[in-house]
């Protein structure tokens, strides 16, 4: 990619067919300073690894990427954060939309599914961070409403077409949840029950956490949905040397981080 630096080959950049002017990526454990549990490339300044390896795994991948990432303070609700200019961020929100050159709509995960969004016309991209309870509550909706145009352009033509990328997450065969969030999706769509298949212990569900966002997707009219189809390779959980998982390794795990943005 044009403007790109060089960054480790171990990175994920999403095949979806993205206009020229959009640019997106995946980290994943390689690349960084980070010791011990959080080795190497974590990129989460809240889950115990030391500031000064943190900061420079940032700075890694700002300059690999030659754009400004925005970190979020994610709390599993549905904000969509609109980013302006340049620089750090501190908003508290779970989707952040961009549409400046430069700045780089980026959510951080360790078992969640992150989700990248563009419009067809490349004017417009956001990063979702959707862990069960952010997207049976509504945040890829909400995502998907900021790039319609306000309600003060009433007269502007329909906003264009959106397509997505899922990235890495907990997998189908790991993902063991409660009835609580079977019921939670199903009450939304009765579609849903065709996501989750008994657990090995009783009360409990295997869901599958990209089948509901590919559902959620299609509801919304967004049609191409690239990435992530639940298969082993995307597992967070099952791919240690890789990703960073904070259901395999508690609350010592990194984050690895998905991003987009405009060039």
């Amino acid at each position: 990619m044009a403007g790109i630096q060089a960054w480790p080959a171990d990175w994920i950049v999403p095949d979806w067919p993205a206009p020229p002017g959009v640019r997106a990526l995946c980290t994943t454990r390689a690349g960084g300073v980070s010791e011990g549990g959080y080795a190497s490339l974590n990129l989460g300044d809240h889950v115990g690894d030391r500031p000064g390896p943190v900061a420079e795994n940032r700075r890694r991948l700002r300059e690999a990427i030659g754009a400004e990432p925005v970190f979020l303070r994610q709390v599993h609700g549905t904000d969509c954060a609109a980013l302006v200019t340049p620089g750090p961020g501190a908003l508290t929100a779970d989707a952040a939309l961009a549409d400046a050159a430069g700045v780089a709509a980026t959510v951080m995960v360790a078992d969640c599914l992150p989700v990248l969004l563009c419009s067809e016309d490349g004017r417009r991209v956001a990063a979702v961070h959707c862990g069960w309870r952010g997207l049976a509550a509504g945040v890829l909706e909400r995502a998907c409403a900021s790039f319609r145009p306000p309600a003060a352009e009433a007269a502007a033509p329909d906003a264009p077409r959106i397509m997505a990328w899922l990235g890495p997450c907990i997998g189908p065969e790991t993902f063991e949840v409660g009835e609580e969030v079977r019921a939670a999706f199903v009450a939304h769509a009765a579609e849903a029950a065709a996501c989750f298949r008994p657990g090995a212990r009783p009360g409990k569900w295997l869901a599958d956490l990209p089948a509901l966002a590919r559902q959620r997707l299609r509801a919304l009219g967004v049609g191409a949905v690239h990435g992530n189809d639940g298969s082993p390779p995307w597992c967070t959980v099952g791919n240690p040397s890789r990703f960073f998982s904070y259901r395999r390794d508690g609350a010592g795990s990194g984050r690895f981080a998905a991003l987009v943005w405009r060039v």
